[in-house]
């Protein structure tokens, strides 16, 4: 990585750090006022019940803020807008407003129920074929490709399916795990350095940028969001990321790293399907309760501890994905 381009990254993640924080003070305040406020499942227990009423939607100070600082980088010249960057940024847009409508009828309606599942899938899968047309029409490959391991299969339209699973399951993904104060928000900014890194060295800079300046602003929204949190993402935030995510590992052919720097989202889902598969068929719960943060809470362990034993194993295994996504 040239001196440069360090100098790019460095300069990206800065601001978007600065431009979330700052904006975090104005927006927070303002969501409290405009009585944006969570409600809280009976689902997760007593001890989550003390956060009913903190304000919500708090995803929209990352989203912000990543797309002024992308908007200041374009301006002055720090970055290009390609087809690639055109692409993650409409799902970006588009997956945040799947989050946005979800959260605001969750606020109209007093309740945890925003839309119903079916129809927050359809959505999603709505914007996910508009991501494999644009994707094919810029002339993105159908292969699943792991170039050191001799792995190169074509998949045809089947590689249609296998993105619409990428995107919509990364998505929902990230959506699942943020459960507790931080956790997914830290996650995110852990798999996201992970991918600028990698985009950077296999060649796709703008798309490493970008990531950067997303890192940064999540890194900045932390600071309102880890325990005790004084603003939630909600379903504005977690949806957008987990989509970001899942657009970058395909555009970047990296798709199977996503599943190690993604490990912890991907071991959280795995949780909830086999939850249910357990009940389904055996007639009892294989965990306390899902997601698998949950589990630990019902074991005794306090928020705070569960989220940095979370982080540290899911920087653990993105620096495992980083030496996977370089040279694999």
């Amino acid at each position: 990585m040239g001196i440069l381009l360090l100098t790019k990254s460095i300069f990206a993640i800065m601001i978007g750090f600065l431009t979330s924080v700052v904006l975090g003070a104005f927006m927070v305040p303002m969501l409290k006022r405009m009585k944006v406020r969570q409600t809280i499942s009976d689902y997760v227990g007593e001890n989550h019940k003390k956060k009913q009423g903190t304000p919500t939607m708090g995803g929209l100070i990352f989203i912000i803020s990543t797309f002024i600082t992308t908007l200041v980088l374009l301006i002055t010249n720090k970055i290009e807008m390609t087809s690639n960057l055109i692409i993650i940024l409409l799902v970006f847009i588009g997956y945040a407003l799947i989050g946005f409508l979800d959260d605001y009828l969750s606020l109209k309606r007093h309740d945890n129920e925003g839309l119903t599942g079916f129809q927050k899938l359809f959505l999603q899968l709505i914007i996910a074929v508009g991501f494999f047309y644009l994707y094919i029409r810029n002339g993105g490959q159908t292969s699943l490709i792991v170039s050191t391991l001799g792995i190169h299969i074509e998949m045809g339209w089947v590689y249609g399916l296998f993105l619409l699973f990428v995107l919509v399951g990364s998505s929902n993904a990230v959506n699942l795990t943020d459960g507790l104060d931080g956790l997914a928000g830290g996650l995110s900014a852990i798999a996201f350095i992970a991918f600028s890194l990698i985009s950077l060295v296999v060649g796709y800079e703008e798309i490493g940028i970008f990531t950067f300046v997303l890192t940064g602003a999540v890194m900045g929204f932390l600071i309102y969001n880890t325990y005790p949190a004084k603003v939630f993402m909600g379903d504005t935030g977690s949806l957008a990321l987990g989509a970001v995510m899942g657009a970058v590992a395909i555009l970047t052919h990296r798709e199977i790293t996503l599943l190690v720097v993604a490990s912890v989202f991907v071991i959280e889902t795995l949780s909830v399907i086999l939850q249910v598969i357990w009940v389904k068929f055996f007639k009892r719960k294989l965990f306390l309760m899902s997601p698998l943060h949950h589990h630990f809470e019902k074991m005794g362990w306090k928020e705070q501890d569960i989220v940095k034993l979370f982080w540290v194993v899911g920087l653990v295994l993105t620096m495992a994905g980083i030496f996977f996504g370089v040279w694999l």
